[in-house]
């Protein structure tokens, strides 16, 4: 199953105790690693957190975080791309090489060939997570169909993350107030509709979305990469 979870904060007042927290609280999605890495970019500081569930690459090769040093690049992911053979052999023509067998480090160096283009060839299910510090950027992915959830919290320069709504718990700045137009929703149809939930503040990424975080402006940016009416059409 794996899970991710993170931060971006622009107080800089995290650290990996808090990050670490955060990814135990979503333990039963991936019992086989954990990895944690902190970043401080001087205008921010990033968290990324995962739980492994070992499924394509079950040797230390899948660790993540992933990180592709030569473009800046590192990646959190939960889920699996379907063709990720496919793609890998057209990158290894483009002169890519590979160090696992694993379709997360063939996300890392499709994101650096592509940028967010990348999303489009992926055939599969999908939350990703993406630190692009070149470019200044965190991106989070969801997959189109909507199958692996990605959660967010924006509030007071802080942004959380990750594959459930209870990670954001385990964060000290986290502040769980009810959204009571979301909660109308839930007795009005039995469940709280995206992009909305229980929490003020507190989010689903919609499917077939992306959620770009500028690092330098703290602008975050939500943009649809797929349409299922333009597909059908």
């Amino acid at each position: 199953m794996c899970g991710i979870a993170g931060f971006i904060d622009f107080t800089r007042s995290g650290n990996a105790d808090l990050l670490t927290k955060m990814s135990d609280t979503i333990l039963h999605r991936g019992p086989d690693d954990n990895g944690h890495e902190l970043f401080d970019t001087g205008t921010a500081q990033i968290g990324f957190g995962f739980r492994r569930l070992s499924i394509i690459e079950l040797s230390a090769l899948g660790h993540q975080p992933m990180k592709f040093e030569e473009a800046g690049l590192t990646v959190i992911f939960n889920g699996e791309i379907y063709n990720y053979q496919e793609i890998r052999k057209e990158l290894e023509q483009s002169g890519y090489s590979f160090k696992s067998h694993s379709d997360t480090e063939v996300i890392l160096k499709s994101y650096a060939k592509w940028g967010t283009k990348c999303v489009d060839r992926f055939i599969g299910m999908f939350a990703i997570a993406i630190y692009d510090s070149k470019n200044e950027k965190v991106v989070l992915f969801r997959d189109r169909a909507g199958v692996k959830p990605v959660f967010y919290y924006h509030a007071n320069d802080l942004l959380l993350f990750g594959s459930e709504l209870k990670i954001f718990h385990a964060h000290t700045k986290f502040k769980k107030k009810i959204n009571y137009s979301a909660l109308s929703l839930y007795f009005q149809r039995g469940y709280i509709s995206a992009p909305h939930t229980i929490f003020e503040n507190t989010y689903k990424l919609l499917p077939g979305h992306l959620l770009e975080i500028d690092l330098k402006t703290k602008n975050v940016t939500e943009k649809k990469y797929w349409d299922v009416v333009d597909c059908y059409n």
